[in-house]
């Protein structure tokens, strides 16, 4: 390269290094040649902008707590069991008949007092009758044969469970001695680790050979009650296509829509998915038994039966009476349990006390089981507890401030919990927190310290006179 070659490069970095980009220029000397008022408003705009970005973007979130609190009160605590069911036995029993034909024969007139199956009446039944009685007699000779088989199977399984028991003993045992001994009394020798590994998987297998068994004896009870339920059924459907129309209880005859001569015939309609007719019973009167017991059955899962004794008070309603309550105890709790879809369920039997109304079988019920009373105790929402392990711990708001207080707690239910120590009566306690965000866009205060951008009460907010230059 030559020297003038040389010079001309050099010259060139110099002027890259060191010329500043004409449009910079060209602003900064308009802007310097401008007026003081043009100066002005372009100060304005760049504090109006920086201002805009600091309220859009440059301020925190607030978060703002608010607690929802509650007194700490004295009272009484009810803990109770919710289940639902059935009148298994009324006060009031309806009779009831499918059959159809002319009555021959009245036995009895309204106000006598009839015992269980005794007779009302006689009907000839017509043709179709006859036909639906021989049905009927044959479902429930079908319906006892089936029985017959549940309590057979019942009985099997009752063997397998008590032979699996039986076998879980001697596992059980051999595994004992195993552990107290070091000689196996069938060698007599040492037992080596094969040995042990057998013994353990057969007692392991035999307990859920055990398993399988109470499942299946457990299904059997369930297999008896369905089929009794059925037997039950058939029999009844039985009796009201007969001929002789009988009472279904004791009690005193009211209602009774039945004389010598008139014709009595049942409804029926035809199954959309079946096509079977399906006869539904004509009422022709009523027996009452006002001595008679009022019984309640409701099912309650393992979790609730556990907690339900015989001679607890109940609460109950009815679906017919939804502005009364009524009042019971427990008769008996059957702790065998049935199973259906892998369900257990075990039936509870509640005695109504007297009452003054119309109640009959098959009324739908629900009930409440008083399973604990507390009295003159402290007691607090449920959600103000938290319980973590064995600790349960409130949160008391006192002069402001919040205190973590471990305390021991008593009975519950959906809605309180009973508080035996930790606090007091009167304390405030906390039962949630709602935690609210705010953005800063209500906040007014100014970036730069002020509401304002001080000056005076009049003119543009900026004092003294137009600004300087860069």
């Amino acid at each position: 390269m030559s020297n003038k070659e040389a010079s001309g490069l050099q010259r060139l970095k110099t002027i890259v290094q060191t010329k500043k980009p004409t449009f910079l220029i060209s602003l900064k000397e308009r802007f310097l040649k401008s007026s003081w008022k043009v100066k002005l408003i372009v100060l304005a705009l760049m504090v109006g902008l920086s201002f805009g970005a600091w309220k859009t973007f440059g301020r925190p979130n607030q978060t703002e707590i608010t607690y929802e609190t509650a007194t700490a009160e004295k009272g009484t605590l009810i803990s109770s069991i919710s289940g639902s069911g059935t009148i298994t036995s009324g006060n009031y029993t309806n009779v009831t008949t499918k059959t159809s034909g002319v009555v021959t024969k009245v036995y009895v007139t309204n106000g006598d007092t009839v015992t269980k199956g005794q007779k009302i009446a006689e009907v000839e039944l017509d043709d179709y009758a006859k036909e639906r009685q021989s049905g009927a007699w044959v479902a429930y000779l079908e319906a006892k044969e089936a029985h017959l088989a549940a309590v057979s199977g019942k009985s099997e399984a009752d063997i397998a469970m008590w032979q699996a028991r039986q076998a879980v003993l001697d596992a059980q045992d051999a595994v004992d001695d195993m552990n107290d001994n070091d000689t196996n009394p069938a060698t007599n020798e040492v037992y080596t680790d094969g040995e042990r590994a057998i013994i353990d998987k057969t007692l392991t297998q035999k307990r859920e050979a055990f398993s399988v068994a109470e499942a299946k004896y457990q299904n059997a009870n369930a297999d008896i009650a369905n089929a009794s339920t059925k037997v039950a059924a058939a029999l009844r459907d039985y009796q009201e296509n007969s001929a002789t129309i009988a009472a279904p209880a004791a009690g005193e005859i009211t209602d009774l829509a039945l004389a010598e001569g008139i014709i009595v015939a049942a409804s029926s309609t035809t199954s959309q998915t079946s096509g079977a007719t399906i006869v539904s019973a004509q009422t022709v009167g009523k027996v009452n038994d006002p001595n008679g017991q009022l019984i309640a059955t409701v099912n309650l899962t393992e979790i609730d039966i556990i907690n339900v004794k015989a001679n607890q008070k109940v609460t109950l309603m009815l679906d017919a009476y939804e502005d009364k309550t009524f009042t019971g105890k427990v008769m008996a709790v059957n702790t065998s349990g049935s199973v259906s879809s892998g369900v257990t369920s075990y039936p509870v039997t509640i005695l109504l006390d007297s009452v003054s109304v119309e109640i009959y079988p098959n009324m739908a019920v629900s009930v409440d089981i008083i399973t604990d009373i507390a009295t003159d105790v402290i007691t607090v929402p449920f959600s103000a507890v938290q319980t973590l392990g064995d600790q349960s711990t409130v949160q008391v708001m006192r002069d402001g401030e919040l205190t973590n207080v471990t305390v021991e707690v008593g009975i519950s239910n959906d809605s309180e919990v009973v508080i035996t120590s930790g606090i007091d009566e009167g304390d405030e306690i906390v039962v949630s927190t709602t935690n609210t965000t705010s953005t800063g866009a209500d906040d007014e205060s100014s970036p730069f310290g002020g509401s304002s951008f001080g000056g005076g009460g009049g003119g543009s907010g900026f004092s003294g006179g137009p600004p300087g230059g860069f």
